[in-house]
């Protein structure tokens, strides 16, 4: 399985990015606004410069109760993990396991083209296993 199946599974290619000057309110409204727990920082929308997420804020909040008026550049990630449509779905939740990380942004050339969640990764793997799982069976009660 690919990253483009996963793409493909979420019925949009949409992706929400945030400015790196906009404020920490600014973020939490979108967060809310799309129920999602990360946002890629981007200039123009399509090359990122980072990655911001809830748990930036809350890890901020802990040592800086004005968070709230910061600029999204003070709290992102600007190293960030990324991968392409064509990688494998395995070696990405590798990626995420080692790295501690629950987002990663999809490129294609350069290009943000998608956002993977842990949620989308364990959705599709849980659904490969259920297929095989049904193959099996029918296989092994002979109903074909």
């Amino acid at each position: 399985m690919r990253i483009s199946d996963v793409l493909q599974s979420k019925g949009t290619s949409t992706v929400i990015t945030i400015a790196p000057d906009a404020s920490v309110r600014d973020l939490l409204a979108l967060l809310s606004e799309h129920n999602i727990g990360a946002l890629v920082v981007s200039e123009d929308g399509a090359v990122p410069s980072g990655i911001v997420s809830e748990r930036d804020v809350v890890r901020r909040l802990g040592t800086d109760t004005s968070v709230l008026d910061l600029s999204i550049s003070e709290i992102m990630t600007a190293d960030i993990q990324v991968c392409e449509p064509g990688d494998k779905l395995d070696d990405l939740m590798v990626l995420m396991t080692e790295h501690r990380i629950r987002h990663v942004p999809v490129l294609e050339d350069g290009v943000l083209v998608g956002m993977v969640s842990i949620g989308d990764a364990v959705k599709m793997r849980m659904g490969e296993l259920e297929y095989e799982r049904d193959r099996l069976n029918d296989y092994v009660t002979g109903t074909q």
